[in-house]
C-alpha cells in the first residue's frame, strides 16, 4: 500500500516549481584560491625516459566552450563544424625536455591561441602528432620532439569524430590520417526538419534486449543520416612533409591497427542497420585485413547489430571477439569465442577458447588456449611464454595464466584471486619494446617482473618482484621504505639494469617523477620539478583515521581538521563518500589510503572546507557487502546507515566535531547514497547530492553492480530508491545536476522527478540545473557556481544550523 500510495501522491504533484533568477556565483574567497590554482602540465615520456613532453591546459574549459555546437547521437557528443568530440578537454601549449637533466623548453612553430589533443608518438618516438581545434575543424600538426619545433600538417578537414584520426606506419615516416570525405551529405536540422513519418520500434516475441539506459541514442531516421555523415571518413596517406594521397575511399571508419610488421592493417568499419536501443559499439561491424598498399587480403570478422545478450554482466556475444596482433609475431591474428553460449548461467569446465591465425589468414585457426572464466587479454612474450588473463565479476575472481603458445596444453595458473584483495595483489608485468616496437614481455630467461602497489595495514610501499614463471618463485628485488612519503612505481626503463621511473609526493609536496635505480642505490634522478600551488592548505592536519562498524567490519577515512583549528573546539564537519559493492569482509576491510599523499582539492572535492572552519572527512569507506549466496544490495540500507554511523562515532569520540553538525555529500553513486542516508536515518543535518538517480524504476535492467532486473527484484528497487521514500525526508537537501548528464542512468529527470516529490511533501529542498554540463562538471563558471551553492547551504543548514536537537534513534521505522 505503501508504494502505491507514494506513487499515487507523486502523480498529484504539480510540477512547477519557484526559481531564483541568479547569474554564475563565486565561492567565498578562500575557496576561490584554492579552485584558481594553476594546474601542473601532464606527462608524455618515451619508453627510455630521455625526452618528455609537457602539456599544459587550463583546470576549467568556460561556459562559451560549452555552447558551442553539439549534436548527441549514438553515444557519441560530436561538434558538427569543427568534426572533434564536443567534450573535448584541450591543451593549450607544450614544452619539451630532451635529456634527463635539461629543463623543459618552449617549442617553436606552434598556432597562437590552440587547442591541441589526440597526441600520438611515432613508433620510433622521434615525432608525436596531434590535432589543433579551430573555428572550422581539427588541422593536423607534427611535433619534432627533438629538435622541439612543430608544423601544420593538414588543414582543417580532419575527421576525428570517431577518437584519434592518426594511425602511424611503423617506419615512422607516414600516417595514415581520416578527413572529412567528399561524399558528405549536409547535415539534417533536426529541430526544423518536418517529420515524413512517426518513429516505429519493434520487439520480437520471445527476443529479450535487457540493455542498460543508455544516454544520447540515435532517436529517429534523422539522427541516422546525421551519425552517418559525420562517421564517414576518407582516408589519406600522409607523409612528414605533409604530401598525402588518397588510401581508401569513404566509409564509416571506426578503428585501424597495424601488423607488428607493419605489412598489414584491419580496419573496422560500422555497419547498418543502426540502432535505437544500444550505442554505435554495437552497431554492426566488419574487420578487414589489408596489405599496407591498401590492397584487401579478407575480411575476418563480420559482426551483427548487438541488441540481446543474456542477462548478466558476463554475458556476451557468440563468435569471434577481442580480435588483436600478437605483439611478438610478424603479423598473427588473435581472438577469442564463447564456449558457455555467451550465457553466464550456463554451467561449462571453460568459458572461453583464445585462437590465433597467421598471415595470410586463409590457413585453419590454432586453438592456443582455454580459460575458466571470461577471458580479458593476453601480454606476449615469445614463441613459448605469455601471460593471460581472465575474470569473473560475480565472484570478483581473476586469474592469471602462463602458457606456452606452441603447445596449447602447457598452461599453468600463477594467481587464483579475488580482485579486490588489494593487500595480496601480486602486481601487473612489466613489458619493454621488442624489435616490432611492441610491448612484450620482459622477460629474463624463464623470469619475468613484476611491480606492485605494496598496500598493507601499515600503508603503501610498492615493490618490484622477480618472478620464475617456472617454479612460481618470487624473489623482492625493491620494495620502498619511505615512511614520511608515497611512492608510485610508474613503469620500467630497463628492468634488468633496475631503472624504474617512480613518482613521490607527500602531503604538502606536488608529486614528481624521477629515475630510481634500484640496483646502485644511487641517488633519485629528478625529471619534474613541480611546484605546490596549494599553499594555504599545505600544513593542514591530516589523517588516515580507523574505525569498526557494529559489525566488526574495519573502515577507514582520510580525515582534515580546519587550518584554523583549536584544541578542544568542537566543528562542523562535511563527510563525502561513494558505496562499494564487496563479495567478502576481508577485501571491503582493506584500507588502500595515506596520510602521506598530496592533498589536492580538485573540483569536486570537499576538501575546501577546511579553509571554512569544518572537519572534513574524506573517502569514507562505504562498503556494501554480500558473501556467498547473498547479493550486497539485499541488505544495502542497513549497511549503509551503519557505514554513516560508524564514521560519525570514530569522529565524534575523538573529540573534534558537534555531531548535530554533521553533512554528507556524495556524487553520482555517492548522491544515491546521500539521499538514502537522509531518507532512511537521522544522523545528518544536511546532504548534497550531485548528479545522482533516485528512483530505480528507471533503470530496470540494473543499476551499478546490481544484475537482477526489476521484475525479479522488486523490493530491491523498491527499497533502495530514494524517491520512494520521498514522504520520510525531513533532512535539507542540495541537489546540483548536469543539464547534459551522459552517463547511463543518471537522467537530469532524475534529479527534477526527486525535486518535486520532495517540494510536494514539503522537504527542504534546493535544485540546481547546470546549463550545458554533463556527468562531471567542465566550465569555470559552473564550478564556481557549484562551490558557491555547496559553501551557503553548509553555512546556513550546518554550521549555523538553529535546530541542534537530534532525535535519539539512529535509523529510521
Amino acid at each position: 500500500m505503501k508504494r502505491i500510495f507514494t506513487l499515487c501522491l507523486f502523480l498529484c504533484i504539480s510540477y512547477s516549481f519557484s526559481q531564483e533568477n541568479l547569474t554564475y556565483q563565486k565561492p567565498h574567497q578562500n575557496i576561490l584560491e584554492l579552485a584558481e590554482a594553476p594546474l601542473a602540465p601532464s606527462i608524455r615520456m618515451d619508453s627510455k625516459g630521455d625526452n618528455i613532453v609537457f602539456l599544459f591546459r587550463s583546470n576549467y574549459k568556460t561556459i562559451e566552450e560549452l555552447s558551442e555546437t553539439e549534436l548527441r547521437l549514438g553515444g557519441l557528443r560530436i561538434n558538427p563544424v569543427t568534426n572533434i568530440g564536443s567534450r573535448t578537454r584541450y591543451y593549450t601549449d607544450i614544452k619539451v625536455k630532451n635529456g634527463k637533466g635539461s629543463e623543459p623548453q618552449t617549442i617553436t612553430g606552434l598556432p597562437e591561441k590552440g587547442r591541441y589533443a589526440n597526441f600520438s608518438w611515432s613508433p620510433d618516438q622521434k615525432y608525436m602528432t596531434f590535432t589543433n581545434t579551430v573555428s572550422n575543424g581539427a588541422e593536423l600538426w607534427l611535433l619534432d620532439v627533438l629538435n622541439a619545433s612543430t608544423k601544420k600538417i593538414t588543414n582543417a578537414n580532419l575527421n576525428a569524430n570517431m577518437g584519434d584520426p592518426v594511425t602511424w606506419f611503423k617506419d615512422s615516416e607516414s600516417m595514415l590520417v581520416k578527413m572529412l570525405p567528399n561524399d558528405r551529405e549536409p547535415l539534417i536540422n533536426t529541430k526544423e526538419a518536418i517529420p515524413t513519418g512517426p518513429t516505429v520500434s519493434v520487439s520480437e516475441a520471445g527476443v529479450k534486449a535487457q540493455n542498460r539506459t543508455y544516454q544520447d541514442l540515435l532517436k529517429n531516421k534523422n539522427d541516422e543520416h546525421n551519425f552517418e555523415q559525420l562517421a564517414k571518413s576518407e582516408i589519406y596517406k600522409i607523409n612528414l612533409d605533409g604530401s598525402k594521397t588518397l588510401w581508401k575511399t569513404s566509409d564509416m571508419y571506426r578503428g585501424l591497427s597495424f601488423s607488428p610488421n607493419g605489412k598489414y592493417i584491419m580496419i573496422t568499419t560500422i555497419n547498418k542497420p543502426f540502432s535505437y536501443l544500444v550505442p554505435y559499439y554495437r552497431f554492426p561491424s566488419a574487420s578487414t585485413i589489408y596489405k599496407s598498399n591498401g590492397d584487401k587480403v579478407k575480411t575476418v570478422l563480420e559482426v551483427p547489430l548487438i541488441e540481446d545478450l543474456p542477462k548478466g554482466f558476463m554475458a556476451e556475444r557468440k563468435g569471434k571477439r577481442d580480435f588483436t596482433w600478437r605483439n611478438d609475431k610478424p603479423a598473427t591474428l588473435v581472438w577469442a569465442e564463447v564456449l558457455d553460449g555467451g550465457d553466464p548461467a550456463n554451467e561449462v569446465p571453460y568459458r572461453d577458447e583464445v585462437f590465433q591465425q597467421e598471415a595470410p589468414f586463409d590457413g585453419p585457426a590454432k586453438s592456443i588456449l582455454k580459460t575458466k572464466d571470461r577471458f580479458s587479454g593476453i601480454i606476449w612474450g615469445n614463441d613459448n611464454i605469455a601471460v593471460a588473463y581472465d575474470y569473473w565479476w560475480n565472484t570478483r575472481n581473476s586469474r592469471t595464466y602462463v602458457f606456452n603458445p606452441s603447445k596449447p596444453n602447457d598452461v599453468k595458473i600463477l594467481f587464483d584471486r579475488n580482485y579486490q584483495d588489494r593487500y595480496n595483489d601480486p602486481g601487473s608485468f612489466v613489458t619493454t619494446k621488442n624489435e616490432f616496437n611492441e610491448y612484450v614481455l620482459d622477460l629474463d630467461n624463464n623470469s619475468a617482473y613484476l611491480i606492485g602497489d605494496g598496500y598493507s595495514n601499515e600503508g603503501k610501499f610498492p615493490f618490484v618482484d622477480e618472478l620464475n614463471l617456472e617454479t612460481k618463485k618470487t624473489n623482492r628485488l625493491y620494495q620502498s621504505q619511505l615512511t614520511d612519503k608515497v611512492e608510485d612505481i610508474s613503469s620500467a626503463l630497463d628492468a634488468k639494469k633496475g631503472e624504474f621511473v617512480v613518482r613521490i609526493e607527500s602531503k604538502n609536496e606536488y608529486p614528481n617523477y624521477y629515475i630510481r635505480n634500484i640496483k646502485k642505490r644511487i641517488g633519485l634522478i629528478p625529471l619534474t620539478q613541480f611546484e605546490n600551488p596549494f599553499k594555504s592548505i599545505q600544513d593542514v592536519e591530516k589523517q588516515v583515521i580507523n574505525y569498526k562498524r557494529d559489525d566488526g567490519l574495519d573502515l577507514s577515512a582520510t580525515l582534515y581538521l580546519p587550518t584554523d583549528y583549536e584544541a578542544g573546539k568542537k566543528y562542523p564537519m562535511i563527510m563525502w563518500a561513494y558505496p562499494r559493492e564487496y563479495k567478502d569482509k576481508n577485501s571491503a576491510g582493506q584500507n588502500t589510503s595515506s596520510s602521506n599523499e598530496f592533498t589536492y582539492p580538485y573540483y569536486g572535492s570537499p576538501i575546501y572546507w577546511v579553509t571554512r572552519g569544518y572537519v572534513v572527512l574524506d573517502d569514507a569507506a562505504f562498503p556494501i557487502v554480500g558473501e556467498g549466496d547473498e547479493e550486497p544490495n539485499d541488505s544495502f540500507i542497513k549497511q549503509l546507515v551503519a557505514n554513516g554511523k560508524a564514521a560519525i562515532d570514530a569522529v565524534d569520540n575523538m573529540g573534534y566535531i558537534d555531531r548535530d553538525r554533521v553533512a554528507v555529500g556524495g556524487h553520482s553513486y555517492g548522491a544515491f547514497m546521500t539521499a538514502n542516508l537522509l531518507s532512511h536515518s537521522n544522523l545528518f543535518a544536511a546532504g548534497i547530492a550531485r548528479s545522482g538517480a533516485y528512483n530505480r524504476t528507471l533503470t530496470p535492467f540494473g543499476f551499478q553492480s546490481e544484475e537482477r532486473n526489476y521484475w525479479e527484484a522488486p523490493e530491491i528497487y523498491y527499497n533502495m530508491s530514494p524517491f520512494m521514500h520521498a514522504d520520510t525526508m525531513k533532512t535539507p537537501l542540495l541537489l546540483i545536476h548536469g543539464e547534459a548528464d551522459n552517463n547511463s542512468g543518471t537522467y537530469p529527470l532524475q534529479s527534477e522527478r526527486y525535486f518535486n516529490a520532495l517540494k510536494g511533501l514539503g522537504a527542504p529542498v534546493r535544485l540546481v540545473m547546470l546549463p550545458k554540463e554533463s556527468h562531471g562538471y567542465a566550465a569555470k563558471e559552473s564550478i564556481m557556481h557549484m562551490l558557491w551553492e555547496q559553501d551557503q547551504w553548509l553555512e546556513q543548514h550546518v554550521k549555523n544550523k538553529a535546530d541542534l536537537n537530534t532525535p535519539e534513534e539512529t535509523i529510521k521505522d
